[in-house]
């Protein structure tokens, strides 16, 4: 039977990957360390992980928990993360040790014992602003929005000449801009899978996750996916909080449908590539506000626009995923939503923890909040 090691797997997506690896027929193993951002102070193995899944609870730092996790491993799933674009902005140390440090650990492990296979979880983060289109129709990578351009409240995106441009899909054609430190990160593990990879004959891929959702998000971490920050403010009868005018535009992509783009990965022949993995559709920060609190039956809790940005925050992102359909065959299937009223079925025997409002003054008091 072959052994999957997943690290990071005790996680949201790595438990989903859990499930249809089992199902099937393979063998999983997980390495996670069960940080307490995300599984709580007692650091207690999930409910949600499958009692068929071999948990070793080790850091990806630690090459002696690495190894241990590796003995019989036929394929790596590298999920192993520190996730947030904010918290990434201050807690930087911590961000490059979890994620660049502790990636090279992983590979030097692997040079000394291949595998058949290497997948590593990257994100639409490495985008920085999505392609865009001008007024003439040409394709556009936007630059950076300017602090004063944000400062003064000018969200949307413009050309040199100050003309508006459009958002379009983004492939993975368009050049990396790196606007946060977890952005660099995620770019650095990319790039260090498919670099080692290629030198040691292990084939190698990287997969882009876009704004991913569903059930066992954690919805106690104010750094999680906006889907999870806003479910926690409504489970707490507090109106959901919407940065610069809600008008951002997203691509939200269900949990099994990334769980199976990994299963499709690891069983492709392709590598040295990257993937898209999203739904190839948009939809604006606001409307999921409005959509969530409405299948949680909270539709009284009208969003907040607080017109303030974050430091590292990007206008437009949305997926092609042309590549990944054509190359994986990866084909989305969670109808959105389908897949809101699932997570607020989900929601509605949770407990969350709001400390939204604490991280935002965090971030405020360091500046970038404004």
């Amino acid at each position: 039977m072959t052994r999957v090691l997943i690290t990071g797997g005790a996680g949201f997506i790595g438990s989903h990957v859990c499930d249809a690896l089992l199902a099937s027929g393979y063998d999983v193993r997980v390495l996670d360390d069960l940080c307490p951002q995300v599984h709580g102070a007692d650091r207690l193995r999930p409910r949600y992980l499958d009692p068929d899944v071999e948990l070793i609870i080790g850091n990806i730092c630690d090459p002696a928990a690495v190894e241990r996790a590796l003995r019989g491993a036929d394929m790596v799933l590298h999920l192993a993360s520190a996730v947030g674009v904010g918290q990434s902005m201050y807690d930087i140390a911590a961000y490059v040790r979890i994620n660049e440090l502790g990636t090279g650990v992983l590979l030097e492990a692997l040079a000394k014992r291949s595998v058949a296979r290497l997948v590593v979880a990257s994100s639409m983060s490495v985008y920085g602003e999505g392609l865009c289109r001008d007024a003439t129709g040409r394709l556009i990578a936007p630059v950076e929005r300017s602090l004063s351009q944000l400062r003064a409240g000018e969200w949307e995106l413009s050309s040199d000449q100050g003309i508006p441009l459009t958002p379009v899909m983004t492939p993975e054609t368009k050049q990396p801009s790196l606007a946060s430190v977890y952005a660099l990160n995620k770019f650095c593990q990319e790039r260090l899978c498919l670099i080692t990879g290629r030198a040691y004959g292990i084939p190698a891929v990287a997969l882009r996750f876009f704004n991913v959702y569903g059930p066992r998000q954690a919805l106690s971490n104010p750094y999680t996916g906006v889907l999870a920050i806003f479910a926690a403010r409504l489970l707490n009868r507090r109106a959901p909080l919407v940065f610069e005018d809600g008008l951002q535009q997203r691509d939200f992509v269900h949990v099994r449908d990334v769980a199976e783009a990994c299963r499709l990965s690891l069983e492709s022949d392709c590598r040295d590539e990257v993937f898209n993995i999203g739904s190839g559709q948009s939809r604006t920060i606001l409307s999921i506000a409005h959509d969530l609190a409405h299948v949680m039956g909270r539709r009284d809790l009208i969003p907040q626009i607080t017109g303030k940005y974050r430091a590292g925050d990007i206008r437009h992102c949305f997926a092609d995923i042309r590549k990944s359909r054509e190359q994986l065959h990866f084909a989305p299937s969670t109808d959105f939503e389908d897949g809101l009223q699932e997570l607020a079925d989900y929601l509605a025997g949770q407990i969350a923890d709001d400390h939204v409002e604490r991280a935002t003054a965090e971030l405020a008091q360091r500046g970038l909040v404004a």
